[in-house]
This record gives structure tokens, C-alpha cells and sequence, in this order.
């Protein structure tokens, strides 16, 4: 049971997120992206000082540290020195005072010595620390540069995504019904062909037609009769019926002059 409703609540989370994403303006979404990206370079910034600041620190440390050691090497001469000088000079109660206060200065320099190899490892880790958060500040600058311009390159994309969408739209509206009234290019183009195609159909049923072929057949008697017209003329004229081919000369009969008339028979 508690399985089921585990699977159930990620399923819900996982719709509602897509319908978020679906629903979500890309050009918010991406500088979400680029301010969160900006939020983590300037929290590593921070990170990376505190740490150069932690190195900065060390080093005042060891320095001051190797001062005060240098101090006290002085001291603890002088007072060897001066114990020296005391037992030259017989005085054993101060050679006694200088020595005593030579071996309390050679056991702070003996403990300045170990705190100052502490420090100098400390100051070897911090320096190598701030030399590592420096390097890591330096490439995430340079991948929020990159991000920055790819920032620049998705909006111009997505500027060009949505006058092509536009584009794509209005393209669309040319082949769709403008009104319930208005007929598309589309229509009228099919309907004239629909139309030019039926009447060529007609025109090829009506030359195969019983009245077309009588047109022919009466079409056909009146030339026989002009033909034969034609030959009475002919023959009245004393014309043959085969007309020779054209010499230059007109056929005449035989023994007739140029220009009598036929004899009559």
C-alpha cells in the first residue's frame, strides 16, 4: 500500500512537472538558468576568499612567528653573554640569574620552533588551498562566459523558433476555409476541373453519338450530289471528268480552232 501511494505521488510530480515545462516561457526558464548560474559563482567567489583569506592569515602567523623566534635567539645570547661576562666577573649570584633566564628563553625558542612547523605546514595547505579555489573561480568564470553566450545564441533561436512558428501559421491559414461563405483556392481550382474534365467527357460521348454520325452520313449525300452536279455541268460543257494536269495550254478538241464553239452533233 504505501509502495502504491509512493509510485502515485511520483507520478503526480512527474506530470506536474511536465505540464510545467510545457507550459513555461523558454526565455524565463533560461535566465532562471543563467541567474542560478550566476548565484553559484558568486557563493564560490566567497568560498574561494575565505579560503585565500584563511592563507592570508596563516602566512601573518609564520611570519610573526619567525619574528619572535629571531627575537628570542637575541635574548638568548645576550643572556648568555651576560652570565659570561658575570662569571668573568666573579659575580656568581648574576651568572646564576643570566643562565637561569638563557634556559627559559631556550625553552620558548624550542617551542616557538615546533608552533612555528606547525605553522608552516598549515601555511603550505592553505597556500595550496587558495591556489586550487583560485583555479576552480577562474574555470567557472570561464563556463559562465560560456553560458552567458549561449544564453545569447538560444534567444536568438528562440526568436527565430517563433517567427517561423508565425511563418508556419499563417501558411496554414492559407489552405483552411476563411468563412463559411468563402470558398478556398483549392476548392475553386478542383471544382473548374472538375468541371473542364466533364465537358471534355461530353464532347468525346457526343462524337461517338448515333446524331453525330447521321450529320456525317447527311453530310456525306450532299457532297455526292454536288459531285454529281458537278458532272452534269461538266458534261453539258463537254468536260471531262478527270481534269489533266495543267500544261500552260487549254485542251481543245480535234480539228477545232481556237475559239469556235463545239460543232453540234
Amino acid at each position: 500500500m504505501w509502495k502504491s501511494i509512493k509510485r502515485f505521488w511520483k507520478y503526480l510530480g512527474a506530470k506536474l512537472n511536465s505540464a510545467f515545462n510545457e507550459a513555461a516561457d523558454p526565455k524565463i526558464q533560461l535566465e532562471q538558468a543563467i541567474t542560478e548560474a550566476q548565484e553559484q559563482h558568486r557563493r564560490l567567489k566567497e568560498q574561494a576568499a575565505n579560503v585565500i583569506a584563511n592563507q592570508k592569515q596563516t602566512q601573518i602567523r609564520l611570519d610573526e612567528a619567525l619574528g619572535q623566534l629571531e627575537q628570542l635567539n637575541r635574548n638568548a645570547q645576550q643572556a648568555l653573554l651576560m652570565a659570561d661576562e658575570a662569571t668573568r666577573s666573579g659575580d656568581a649570584a648574576k651568572a646564576t640569574e643570566y643562565t637561569t633566564a638563557a634556559e627559559a628563553i631556550a625553552n620558548q625558542l624550542i617551542a616557538k620552533e615546533q608552533d612555528i612547523e606547525g605553522l608552516k605546514t598549515l601555511s603550505l595547505q592553505a597556500t595550496q588551498a587558495a591556489e586550487q579555489a583560485k583555479a576552480a573561480v577562474q574555470q567557472n568564470s570561464r563556463v559562465l562566459q560560456q553560458k552567458l553566450a549561449e544564453k545569447q545564441r538560444l534567444l536568438s533561436q528562440l526568436d527565430q523558433a517563433k517567427m517561423q512558428e508565425q511563418m508556419n501559421s499563417a501558411m496554414a491559414t492559407l489552405s483552411e476555409q476563411v468563412g463559411d461563405d468563402v470558398p478556398t483556392l483549392a476548392e475553386v481550382k478542383e471544382k473548374i476541373e472538375t468541371r473542364y474534365a466533364k465537358a471534355k467527357g461530353m464532347a468525346e460521348i457526343q462524337d461517338m453519338s448515333v446524331e453525330s454520325r447521321m450529320v456525317e452520313i447527311e453530310q456525306a449525300a450532299v457532297n455526292v450530289e454536288a459531285q454529281a452536279r458537278l458532272s452534269e455541268i461538266r458534261s453539258k460543257l463537254g468536260i471531262g471528268e478527270a481534269a489533266a494536269p495543267a500544261t500552260g495550254t487549254p485542251a481543245t478538241s480535234t480539228g477545232d480552232t481556237a475559239g469556235d464553239p463545239p460543232a453540234a452533233t
